[in-house]
């Protein structure tokens, strides 16, 4: 990967590997990914880190934990109270996190075409596999364009008029 984010091909590199979790937090992950695979059992595709943590860049005390979990089947109220939950216990049991996140969405939405851009994107470059089958094995290789500018992170110039 070059200093730009790309490997040598152009593509994008994803920017998180767990061999890169700081010490501090090793120990978040692992409890993270036992309450997931305890909690969410069959529904749960793969579960993902991004942010500082997997960037190797957490800090702790500051840093939050941030978790994507791609469901088999749209995430329902249950599964909403079941991450909250998780979120819960682990900002509890860890001090050195400030906060836990946990986004849910099914494998249909983040392999969408409507999402390739975003939901995508996010999967395959900014989150690390944690648990299951890695959903970045059926999106394409991203690289730096100006369809990508404009599709991430939703669409702006909708909400722009308001």
């Amino acid at each position: 990967m070059s200093e730009r984010g790309l490997e040598r091909d152009g593509t994008i590199a994803r920017e998180g590997a767990l061999d890169r979790v700081p010490g501090a937090f090793v120990p978040v992950v692992h409890a993270a990914r036992a309450r997931i695979t305890e909690t969410f059992g069959t529904r749960l595709h793969s579960a993902y880190l991004y942010g500082s943590i997997p960037r190797g860049t957490a800090t702790p005390g500051v840093s939050d934990l941030d978790l994507q979990l791609a469901l088999h089947d749209e995430p329902t109220e249950a599964d909403r109270a079941d991450a909250d939950a998780i979120e819960a216990v682990l900002d509890r049991a860890f001090p050195q996190i400030d906060g836990a996140g946990i986004l849910l969405a099914s494998t249909r939405v983040l392999l969408s075409d409507v999402e390739r851009h975003d939901g995508g994107f996010f999967l395959a470059c900014l989150c690390t596999p944690l648990l299951g089958p890695d959903l970045a094995e059926q999106l394409p290789r991203y690289r730096p364009t100006a369809l990508l500018a404009r599709e991430t992170n939703g669409d702006p110039a909708r909400l722009l008029p308001r």
